[in-house]
């Protein structure tokens, strides 16, 4: 959401706007009467602002957080991975099937993407980087996580 507030949208419209988001990206559960009381407005004006928001393309959609750890996937790591010079740059389309690459970045330097996975074991981690490297023929260079203090923190 552009800082600059337009001639349509006051200062203060921008801020509950910010506030409902921020509100959203925390608890997507969050009922249009709790968001009310948040903001200070009617819970109607609270569903028309949200219902502006989505159709804006500011909020893109709801979804549950899963906890990786208690679903046995206690190893993340990033995986940085450079496409070979004669290979075609399709390496994000290939390994799309890898349900254990949670994310994919294209990137400027050295590598090419940087993908964010999370298995079960480092033996696991062994079998993915060789899917990879087989896949998509990419070189690959892994980073394991030893602890994550935070992350998917909402850009507001």
């Amino acid at each position: 959401m552009s800082s600059s507030n337009s001639p349509a949208e006051p200062a203060g419209a921008v801020d509950v706007d910010r506030a409902l988001m921020a509100a959203l990206a925390r608890d997507g559960r969050a009922s249009y009467t709790e968001l009310a009381e948040m903001v200070g407005l009617s819970v109607s004006a609270v569903h028309q602002r949200v219902r502006r928001l989505e159709q804006r393309g500011l909020i893109t959609g709801y979804r549950a957080t899963l906890d990786a750890r208690q679903l046995g996937l206690s190893l993340t790591a990033f995986v940085s991975i450079t496409p070979s010079d004669t290979q075609t740059d399709d390496a994000p389309s290939l390994l799309a099937h890898l349900d254990a690459i949670e994310e994919c970045h294209a990137v400027a330097g050295v590598e090419s993407y940087i993908l964010k996975v999370r298995v079960a074991s480092p033996d696991a981690l062994e079998v993915l980087l060789k899917d990879i490297r087989a896949t998509a023929k990419v070189t690959t260079r892994t980073t394991v996580v030893l602890s994550t203090s935070y992350e998917a923190r909402p850009p507001i």
